[in-house]
């Protein structure tokens, strides 16, 4: 494994700091202002404003990997340029690299039609429109995707669907123009992973209900936020279906892979920030005679942050270069472990921020309380931490299935002899 930066990414890597600099950071309170008056369901100014920057710059369309669209990069290349976007929640936006938009638009390149790029990719790619992705339902446990129950149904030139989706990230934006939705368009298939399908609905539509927003630890993530839709009898075109009925785990695959190392490069993002805030706040407060940082259990926590980080950012680097070399399958492993690591650690060095705050740690004045339920969040989104154990314990199990070999490499040990009056050490066969 070579994670050596190469000098393209090293120079895009300093521009996009230089932006965030520049543009992001001092601008993130005017933001939150702007958010709090008057509609919160509207886009503030300044996103049109800074996102209009940053594609004068070329920091646009940074991701979408061996792609005539976007910049080219690989997912270990464009790692590090998401970790930086993670520090600050508006950032990703801002260089059009922004979940589910993300993710729906690699489904477009990959999965979709001509017609499907001309009329929702390149909008997307552009900026002029956003999406949202609609898979989780309230009404059966989500975690195992074969419960999904909307139906798609197919009516002569039309599917019908019908049913009830939540955390669809993004469906109140007056800017959402397509909503890619996943349903069982097979109730009788044999094989369950083939029931499901994934199908293109345009914004607004009819049939299409959004109910209420969801709030996230009292946060409602305005502009943006997290819908709960009803499918009522909405009609789309045929044409609109995704690579074909029953192939809605298969567009998945391809889907969620490259978002879960978005979505950890940018809690390592938000983690590094956390970090940087405790030490200053540690540096600057004296408690007892010393100043918080002298204190032992500070400096623990300080060094315990340094190396959880470190060793998430070198697992994810390292799931993101296996998905470059062998795809996305084979990477399946690395990519549960980080999604199970990096949220994980993300909870941890950002409630020890928050202890290092005090009381100012649990407002909205440091960030810091919606940093925690951010990360906490992502224990639970693209798959609980649970079912990426599970596939980690049986991808584990699976190398130790059937006879054991005394030439492959894999040890075994000869039973102790008990014999009382003698102490012999194990034998391992190589």
């Amino acid at each position: 494994m070579d994670f050596d930066e190469t000098p393209k990414v090293r120079e895009l890597k300093a521009r996009v700091e230089t932006f965030m600099a520049e543009h992001v950071y001092p601008n993130e309170a005017e933001i939150l202002a702007q958010i709090a008056e008057g509609d919160r369901w509207q886009p503030p100014a300044l996103f049109a404003e800074i996102k209009e920057r940053a594609r004068a710059a070329g920091l646009w369309n940074l991701f979408l990997p061996e792609s005539e669209y976007g910049a080219g990069l690989t997912n270990l290349e464009y790692a590090p340029l998401c970790e930086i976007m993670g520090r600050s929640p508006f950032a990703p936006e801002m260089f059009n690299c922004s979940a589910p938009d993300t993710g729906n638009m690699e489904v477009l390149v990959r999965y979709g039609t001509a017609e499907h790029k001309r009329r929702w990719l390149a909008p997307l790619l552009d900026g002029a429109i956003r999406s949202a992705f609609a898979m989780t339902e309230p009404d059966v446990a989500s975690s195992d995707a074969t419960n999904i129950a909307t139906s798609i149904r197919r009516e002569g030139d039309d599917y019908v669907i019908n049913g009830r989706k939540w955390w669809t990230s993004g469906a109140l934006d007056p800017r959402c123009r397509i909503l890619i939705v996943m349903g069982r368009s097979a109730a009788d298939a044999t094989d369950r992973y083939r029931s499901q399908s994934m199908i293109l609905v345009p914004l607004p539509h009819p049939g299409v209900h959004v109910k209420r927003m969801l709030p996230v630890f009292g946060y409602d993530d305005a502009p943006h936020g997290h819908g709960e839709v009803v499918f009522d009898n909405a009609r789309v075109p045929a044409a609109n279906m995704l690579l074909g009925e029953g192939r809605g785990f298969e567009i998945a695959q391809g889907r969620l892979g490259p978002g879960r190392i978005h979505h950890c490069m940018r809690l390592i993002g938000l983690a590094e920030r956390a970090l940087e805030r405790m030490c200053r706040r540690a540096q600057s407060r004296v408690a007892f005679g010393r100043t918080v940082a002298e204190q032992t259990v500070t400096q623990e926590r300080i060094a315990e942050s340094r190396i959880m980080i470190d060793q998430a950012r070198l697992l994810t680097l390292r799931a993101a270069d296996v998905m470059d070399k062998r795809g996305n399958k084979a990477a399946r492993a690395e990519i549960a472990m980080i999604k199970v690591l990096a949220p994980n650690m993300a909870c941890r060095v950002i409630d020890w921020a928050i202890q290092s705050f005090g009381a100012a740690g649990v407002t909205d004045d440091y960030g810091l309380a919606y940093a925690y339920a951010c990360a906490r969040t992502l224990r639970l989104a693209d798959g609980p931490d649970e079912v990426h154990r599970n596939q980690i314990a049986r991808l584990e199990l699976q190398r130790y299935q059937g006879p054991e070999s005394l030439t492959g490499g894999s040890a075994s040990v000869l039973p102790i002899d008990r014999t009382p009056g003698l102490r012999r050490k194990p034998v391992w066969i190589a």
